[in-house]
């Protein structure tokens, strides 16, 4: 039974690198070794599946958080622990970090920044209060790293909050910033 609980955001596509997926593989992996459940958006596609899958693979639990249109489409994740039906896009954001520990953003597009910097708003505005990482993979965030830390330098952003997002370039070292942050609750 797992222990804590993670929600990962990334891609429904897998990107055109397959270090994307070998590090979503990687992640589910060691989630599912350490007994950390996957929370994810429920898709079977892309990298969403690829963690999904990895997680499954190896022994651990995995709950999809999807809106009931989206499981229409037929993208629904049919073979997860837990499948959670929701109306709208915002009560599947909203369902996922209720059921979660911890935030990782792996590469993705618009819905993953999206979900991404929505649970930084909410972190800065004290509605959420677990770790937020970013998995920086062959770097692809290096680029908006950068425009946080203009937003720093231009007075859009207290540094205090930039300092809100946990930023790493491994699996392994993204599992271990998380788990330290746990020790400090």
């Amino acid at each position: 039974m797992a222990t804590q609980s993670i929600v990962v955001y990334c891609g429904s596509s897998p990107g055109t690198s397959s270090v994307y997926k070998e590090v979503a593989v990687e992640l589910g992996a060691k989630m599912a070794a350490r007994a950390i459940r996957l929370i994810y958006g429920g898709g079977g596609f892309g990298l969403m599946g690829t963690v999904a899958n990895a997680v499954l693979q190896n022994g651990g639990e995995v709950t999809g958080v999807i809106p009931n249109f989206l499981a229409d489409l037929e993208v629904a994740h049919n073979t997860l622990t837990e499948l959670h039906f929701v109306e709208t896009m915002h009560e599947r954001k909203y369902k996922m970090v209720q059921l979660a520990k911890g935030v990782i953003a792996l590469p993705g597009g618009y819905g993953t920044l999206d979900e991404l910097f929505e649970i930084l708003a909410w972190r800065q505005l004290k509605i959420y209060d677990g770790p937020i990482a970013l998995l920086n993979i062959n770097g692809y965030y290096d680029l908006l790293l950068q425009q946080l830390d203009r937003m720093v330098t231009d007075g859009f952003l207290k540094a205090e909050n930039r300092a809100l997002l946990i930023v790493a370039e491994s699996v392994d070292e993204t599992l271990k910033l998380m788990e330290e942050f746990w020790l400090t609750l």
